[in-house]
């Protein structure tokens, strides 16, 4: 039984996520910083919840003492947890802005990895999934004829861009550890108010895509639904 932990998981692409790696047959935790809906969401999917706030090193370490408890590994760990942050000008961006989107985006994601990773150690085919964007994509961004080059969210943009550099450092690094990137593509989720055209079926595709592959699949890679990007 594949045992996958997603953080972000109550709603949205995570919660999606969630769903289809059930029917799956995956053992699917919850990851949600608010318990309530994290609760909810586990109920109603068949899986159990995990509090987790990923800006939080105790949260995080407990939530791989209770997986640790309860489960003893993981197999697929789903960074999904993000926030958006200012859109628009960004000459009055402070220093308090960007930490808050860098401390989920980029550092969150290192605080899980590293707490999770003695549990990763005890699968027999460890993968990690960072979701991150295309918004994050030089290549994209600066093509006029593609919906990332006309948004300005400095430090979305910036920490996705981190995150996929992470991301290929960790495949790096990491022996014996699959580790890829997902661009879900512009979905319809909270995150940008249900502007995307994309459903959150499709939004997943690629990630559970990821999660699902099997031992020798390709590590370092950055893929969305249509297939993989380039790291540019």
């Amino acid at each position: 039984m594949t045992i996958t932990f997603i953080t972000g998981a109550n709603k949205g692409l995570g919660r999606e996520t969630a769903r289809r790696l059930i029917e799956c047959g995956h053992t699917v935790l919850v990851g949600a910083r608010n318990r309530e809906q994290g609760e909810e969401t586990a109920a109603a999917l068949g899986a159990r919840h995990v509090p987790i706030d990923v800006t939080d090193d105790a949260s995080v370490a407990a939530a791989a003492a209770n997986v640790a408890e309860h489960e003893g590994r993981i197999d697929v760990l789903i960074n999904n947890a993000g926030v958006h942050g200012p859109v628009g000008d960004p000459g009055g961006l402070t220093a308090a802005d960007a930490f808050a989107v860098l401390d989920v985006n980029v550092i969150g994601v290192v605080r899980t990895t590293s707490a999770f990773l003695p549990l990763l150690r005890r699968s027999d085919d460890p993968v990690i999934v960072n979701v991150s964007s295309g918004m994050g994509s030089l290549a994209l961004t600066h093509d006029p004829d593609r919906p990332e080059s006309h948004v300005v969210a400095p430090l979305y943009t910036s920490s996705k861009a981190a995150l996929t550099m992470l991301t290929t450092q960790y495949a790096k690094g990491l022996k014996g550890i699959r580790v890829n990137a997902v661009d879900p593509g512009y979905t319809a989720t909270d995150l940008n108010g249900h502007s995307g055209p994309q459903t959150v079926t499709e939004g997943t595709d690629a990630i559970v895509a990821l999660a699902t592959e099997g031992p020798g699949a390709g590590t370092g890679r950055f893929v969305s639904r249509h297939g993989e990007i380039a790291w540019s």
